[in-house]
């Protein structure tokens, strides 16, 4: 009995350093702590349609927050009026306007107000040959035909009609009427048919070159309507985003995926501080001493093990912004909360890259620390704001 109990002690030792050792020297190790309804990963593929992307997926988990089931949204339906009106935009400020692909996901909701909205299987938005999104084409003769009203200093009945012909043609006539589930539609009735009110999904910014606690413009290229966003100061930016995936509501986010500590291929986007090595202990530390600025960022970004991250303050948080490094690139969608080995808080994030681009299905964490510098923006539904800060914005 006792050879079997010390057998037993000893297996239970070489177990207890395995996972000692793991956690260590084997990567992120990652414990969900709230996890959200959400539908399956998309592809955006060839095409800056992530805010479209991301804007969906966000009501998709609502509709499944509210009860109305699992839905399959067209992304393209909103795109397609997305160019439209930032063509529009662009003629009236005299070829002056965006007319890239990206926007933001106020333009989604907005659209969604104004038209409608559809299901993917009604509406797929590719119209050409190809198994996946690629405008690339397509964006080039949006610029033309812009180009030239401009120069012509005319819209034209003929102009309309090449707009509509050339998106007729890529992404295909807009339904009018379809059928759905045995259920006719027009777009507004099937979005009625959602039970959602976008007037209740608001956007939150953190600067401090604008008021707190009230709406300001914010100067990055994608808002080329010039929308208006709440401003908050970064401790209670976070507090909305946790107060809403702790309460089962999931949160839109805009931000910056330019820096090497965002990797999507290896699930994981971090902010790590390798300039002061007070954080840093025993091995980590004699080690990093010897190394270049350079090689400790190579090391660090092998991913292999974890490292201290920047303590974000509002300071550095706006001089990101303000000297450029923090920009305006991705919109992905916050599903819920992990921590790693260590403890360290994470954000779930699914992103419309495909399932195909890492192991982990299309998802990653993003760490607070990162989400703190490099945010740009998000959306969320009012009631998943705390009310102190409700109040505070006059919601």
């Amino acid at each position: 009995m006792q050879k079997k109990i010390k057998i037993f002690a000893i297996l239970l030792l070489l177990t207890i350093t395995a996972l000692n050792l793991n956690a260590q020297g084997q990567g992120y190790i990652f414990t969900d702590v709230v996890r959200n309804g959400a539908t399956d990963v998309k592809n955006q593929a060839s095409s800056g349609t992530c805010w479209s992307y991301a804007a969906a997926a966000f009501l998709e988990s609502e509709l499944i927050r509210t009860g109305k089931g699992v839905f399959d949204l067209s992304e393209m339906f909103v795109v397609r009026y997305n160019y439209i009106k930032r063509m529009d935009d662009n003629y009236l400020r005299r070829g002056a306007g965006n007319l890239g692909q990206g926007s933001l996901a106020h333009m989604f909701t907005n659209i969604v107000e104004e038209y409608g909205i559809v299901p993917q299987e009604v509406y797929s938005g590719i119209n050409y040959d190809s198994p996946v999104n690629n405008h690339k084409e397509l964006n080039k003769f949006v610029n033309v035909i812009s180009g030239a009203a401009v120069d012509l200093k005319q819209r034209s009945a003929q102009y309309n009609q090449l707009v509509n012909s050339l998106l007729d043609i890529y992404l295909g006539p807009l339904p009018i009427n379809f059928n759905y589930k045995g259920k006719d539609f027009t777009p507004l009735s099937f979005a009625a048919s959602l039970g959602l009110n976008m007037c209740d999904y608001v956007e939150i910014t953190s600067f401090t070159h604008i008021p707190f606690y009230k709406k300001s413009v914010i100067e990055i290229p994608d808002n080329w309507d010039h929308a208006r966003f709440y401003n908050l100061p970064i401790d209670e930016f976070m507090a909305v985003i946790d107060n809403a995936l702790t309460k089962g509501y999931t949160v839109c986010w805009d931000g910056d995926v330019s820096e090497k500590g965002f990797s999507h291929s290896n699930g994981v986007a971090i902010n790590p501080e390798i300039k002061d090595l007070t954080s840093f202990i025993g091995e980590d530390r004699a080690r990093f001493e010897k190394l270049t600025v350079d090689d400790r960022y190579a090391e660090i970004y092998k991913f292999e093990k974890i490292f201290p991250e920047v303590k974000v303050n509002q300071e550095i948080r706006q001089s990101g912004y303000e000297n450029f490094t923090t920009t305006d690139d991705h919109l992905m969608q916050l599903t819920g909360i992990t921590k790693d080995q260590n403890g360290n808080k994470y954000y779930i994030t699914k992103n419309s890259w495909g399932t195909d681009r890492n192991k982990f299905g299309g998802y990653l964490n993003m760490s607070e620390s990162f989400v703190r510098a490099k945010s740009i923006s998000i959306m969320v539904h009012k009631e998943s704001i705390p009310a102190d800060i409700r109040k505070k914005l006059g919601l």
